[in-house]
């Protein structure tokens, strides 16, 4: 029993660091970019085939490191679903979708490397899928959905999904430059991550609620 809970316990440490390796090295360098062995190599594993042992393809790997921040980002959205009970008021819902990813990665410390993972797996047709497949599978997201929808009935259901486009383009890219700043030590136009995501909720909003020009 003993020698079962330490290769499980060994088994689940080797894991984490191929996890940790793996989304470093996609951050910055692209998925498609970084081959298993490098990825073996950053985390400290002799066996080139760590990566395939553990995690199975890379599209594998990609889903591994997206639940791997899930719970906590899951978790903070539920809270804040709670505060908000049926609010009527699209900030609320806006605050709900921008500020649980600002506070997982301030809770992350720096450097961090999960806000540049993401923009990169969405610039991949078949990767993206995997982070679509996963954020649609989140009950918290989904409630945040009905709840920006309900507010936003009197747009057209085109400008709904354009925007809905815009304003998903607009979170993924402003965290990821936030993160890629931080991490060279170069200057941010906020403070805090917190302030970061005031800003953005502030132009989600604002995109959201823009006039609507008709073509005709």
């Amino acid at each position: 029993m003993a020698g079962r809970t330490v290769r499980a316990e060994r088994v689940s440490a080797t894991r984490e660091l191929i996890l940790s390796a793996a989304e470093r090295l996609f951050a910055e360098h692209g998925v498609y970019a970084v081959s298993n062995r490098q990825v073996s190599e950053a985390a400290g594993q002799g066996n080139n085939a760590a990566v395939g042992y553990h995690f199975g393809t890379k599209a594998d790997l990609v889903r591994a490191i997206a639940r791997k921040h899930s719970e906590h980002i899951e978790h903070v959205r539920m809270r804040m679903l709670a505060e908000i009970g049926d609010s009527g008021d699209l900030r609320d819902w806006v605050e709900c979708l921008v500020r649980p990813l600002a506070e997982h990665l301030a809770a992350l410390g720096s450097p961090t490397w999960y806000a540049r993972f993401g923009a990169q797996v969405m610039t991949d047709p078949g990767l993206r899928q995997i982070m679509a497949e996963e954020a649609l599978s989140s009950p918290s997201l989904q409630q945040i959905v009905v709840g920006l929808n309900r507010c936003l009935s009197d747009l057209p259901p085109e400008v709904r999904a354009e925007r809905n486009d815009m304003a998903r383009q607009l979170m993924v890219h402003m965290f990821a430059e936030r993160e890629r700043a931080l991490a060279e030590d170069t200057p941010t136009p906020r403070s805090s991550w917190h302030d970061a995501a005031t800003g953005l909720v502030d132009a989600i909003v604002g995109l959201w609620l823009a006039p609507v020009t008709s073509d005709r």
